[in-house]
């Protein structure tokens, strides 16, 4: 099994991420490996990105600036990576993320017109060129993951849950764009299948990588 490894995951809203990443930590839990699990905008166990997340999500927050949006993604990404990431991946542990840089390449960079470019350069400066290891892609239509999140009832609307369905094609093409120019990085899994497919692709993907 590998060590220190840095493993991100990513997709549009609805795509199933959240299903996916609770049946991944209980699978991987059995096998008794030294996994930190956390996520973006945030961070497990991180009071400064968390507070900063309470910002960028809460509906109120409707006037805010496409750049500071970007910025403030930045900052809590910075303060994750060095309080959270790094040290656990330091320690030579697993470190599986829901989210991260991509994420503001394709929703600021790509959707809110701001220039992939540009939010590269604010990214690259927050966390100092760290990239994880491999992204697990989670690949489906924004008409279908919108109309699943639109259903599911138990889900709080964030303030980017609000957008329309442009706005989220726009983020669903930047990650392609993503994909075709990184493509040794990424593994993409059709989400488009039924929940329990789409589960069991994503563990053996994971285990594969691990050699576990």
């Amino acid at each position: 099994m590998k060590k220190g490894v840095f493993i991100t995951v990513e997709g549009t809203d609805g795509c199933g991420k959240t299903s996916v990443l609770t049946y991944l930590r209980n699978k991987l839990a059995e096998k008794n490996l030294d996994i930190l699990w956390t996520y973006e905008p945030g961070g497990t166990d991180n009071k400064i990105a968390n507070c900063i997340r309470e910002l960028i999500l809460d509906p109120a927050n409707s006037e805010m600036d496409a750049r500071t949006e970007a910025l403030l993604y930045a900052a809590s990404r910075r303060q994750h990576l060095v309080q959270t990431i790094l040290p656990a991946l330091e320690e030579g542990r697993i470190v599986i993320s829901d989210r991260y840089v991509d994420s503001s390449l394709v929703y600021q960079g790509v959707a809110r017109g701001l220039g992939m470019e540009e939010v590269a350069k604010i990214n690259a400066y927050a966390t100092e060129g760290k990239e994880p290891d491999i992204t697990i892609f989670l690949d489906v239509k924004p008409e279908i993951s919108l109309a699943r999140r639109n259903h599911d009832t138990t889900r709080d609307m964030d303030r980017l849950d609000q957008e329309p369905l442009k706005f989220h094609q726009a983020v669903y093409d930047g990650y392609q764009k993503l994909i075709h120019d990184d493509p040794d990085r990424f593994i993409v899994i059709d989400a488009s299948q039924d929940l329990q497919s789409e589960e069991e692709a994503v563990l053996q993907a994971v285990l594969r990588y691990l050699h576990a």
